[in-house]
C-alpha cells in the first residue's frame, strides 16, 4: 500500500453502516412491528416494545402458578419461504412450534418473544415474518411482548434469515397435564393438522428436488386436513395449525388426561412421550383419511409407511387421550370450535419389549 492510499485510510471516517449494519433499518422495522405487537397485548403486560426487558405480570386468577415454557425454530421450511418468496405465514409457524409444546401441558400460553437474525436487513421481509409472528400470537391468545433483530453480516447468505422463538405459559399445578392418569380403555383422538406443519422439510425438499416437480402446479383438494390448497407450494408451505383455544376450551369443560403435539418424530415417537409405562397406543390407520400432500409425498419419494408414521404427521397435528366415557362430548366440542377430531385409536396394556405407539 502506498503511503498516499494509506492516508487516505486513516482520514475515512467508518460508520456501522460502512460495516454492513443499518441501524435506521432496524429502527425502522421496530416502528413497523409496533401495531402488529400491540394487537397481541394482553392485561398483564407491563410496558412495551422497545425496553430492555419485557415485563408480565402473572394473573391472580392463578392460586398456584407454575411456569411453562418452550422453545423452538422452524427448520428448513425456511429454505422453501426463501426459494418462494413466502414469508407471510413462517412466522405463525415459529409461534405454533412453541405455543403447541406449552399447551400440551395443560399450560396457557402468556407470552412470546422471537429472534430474527440476517445479513442484511430487509426491513419489508422482516416486517411480513414479524406479521405472521403477531398473527400466531393472536390465534394463541398469547402477547408478543418483544424479541431481537440481529443485522450481522457475512453471517447469512444474501436473503436469508435464521427464526427462533420462546414461549412462556402458566397452568394451576393442579392442573398440570402429564399422562399419568393415561389407563387401558382411553379413547385416542386426533386433531387435523393444516399440513406439514414444521417438520419433515428436509425430506420434502429431498422429493422437490429429485422429481423436479413445478411447484405452482393446482393442487388437488379435499382430505382431512387437506382443504382447497390451490397450488402445490401453497399445500407444501401452509402455517402450522395452533390448537391453543380449542384445548384450553376443553380442558376447562372435561378432564383431559394426555395431549401430545405430533412434530419431529411424528406419531410412532411422539405419543409415548405422554404414556406411563406399560401403556400402548394401538391407532388405526384406515381410521381417517391420509390428506393429499402426504399422499403426494408418500408416491412421489417412494416413502415406506413407517417412516411417513416416524417423519410426518400424516394429518395428524394433536393427539388428545380422554377417558372413554368422555370421548363423544370431547369430539362435539371440539367439532363446535372448528377442529378436525377422529377417534384414530385405544390405550392398552403392553407387553415387555412392545413399542408404546402401534399402527395396525
Amino acid at each position: 500500500m502506498t503511503r498516499e492510499n494509506n492516508q487516505a485510510t486513516v482520514n475515512t471516517s467508518l460508520t456501522y453502516r460502512d460495516a454492513g449494519v443499518d441501524i435506521d433499518a432496524g429502527d425502522e422495522l421496530v416502528e413497523r412491528i409496533k401495531p402488529a405487537a400491540k394487537r397481541t397485548l394482553r392485561p398483564e403486560v407491563l410496558g412495551g416494545i422497545g425496553g430492555f426487558g419485557a415485563l408480565f405480570e402473572i394473573s391472580r386468577k392463578y392460586k398456584n402458578p407454575v411456569l411453562v415454557s418452550g422453545t423452538d425454530g422452524v427448520g428448513t421450511k425456511l429454505k422453501l419461504a426463501f426459494e418462494w418468496n413466502r414469508h407471510d405465514t413462517i412466522g405463525q409457524d415459529l409461534v405454533a412450534m412453541s405455543v403447541n409444546d406449552i399447551l400440551v401441558q395443560g399450560a396457557e400460553p402468556l407470552f412470546f418473544l422471537d429472534y430474527f437474525a440476517c445479513g442484511k436487513l430487509h426491513v419489508e421481509t422482516a416486517a411480513k415474518v414479524v406479521e405472521g409472528i403477531a398473527k400466531g400470537c393472536e390465534l394463541a391468545g398469547c402477547a408478543l411482548i418483544g424479541g431481537e433483530t440481529a443485522e450481522m453480516p457475512g453471517m447469512y447468505p444474501v436473503g436469508e434469515y435464521d427464526l427462533a422463538g420462546f414461549a412462556v405459559g402458566a397452568v394451576e399445578k393442579s392442573d398440570i397435564i402429564d399422562g399419568s392418569r393415561i389407563a387401558p380403555g382411553d379413547v385416542v383422538l386426533g386433531l387435523a393438522s393444516s399440513g406439514a406443519h414444521s417438520n419433515g422439510y428436509s425430506l420434502i425438499r429431498k422429493i422437490l428436488a429429485l422429481n423436479n416437480t413445478d411447484t405452482s402446479k393446482p393442487f388437488g383438494a379435499g382430505g382431512q386436513g387437506g382443504g382447497a390448497l390451490g397450488t402445490l407450494a401453497d399445500a407444501i408451505i401452509a402455517p402450522t395449525r395452533i390448537y391453543v383455544k380449542p384445548l384450553l376450551a376443553l380442558m376447562q369443560a372435561l378432564p383431559v388426561k394426555g395431549l401430545a403435539h405430533i412434530t419431529g418424530g411424528g406419531l410412532t415417537e411422539n405419543i409415548p412421550r405422554i404414556l406411563p409405562r406399560g401403556m400402548v397406543a394401538v391407532i388405526e390407520k384406515d381410521s381417517w383419511t391420509l390428506p393429499p400432500l402426504f399422499q403426494w409425498l408418500q408416491r412421489e419419494g417412494n416413502v415406506a409407511d413407517v417412516e411417513m408414521h416416524r417423519v410426518f404427521n400424516c394429518g395428524i397435528g394433536m393427539i388428545v387421550v380422554v377417558a372413554a366415557e368422555h370421548a363423544g362430548s370431547a369430539m362435539e366440542l371440539l367439532g363446535a370450535a372448528g377442529e378436525q377430531v377422529t377417534a384414530i385409536g385405544r390405550i392398552e396394556s403392553g407387553h415387555p419389549g412392545q413399542p408404546q405407539t402401534v399402527i395396525v
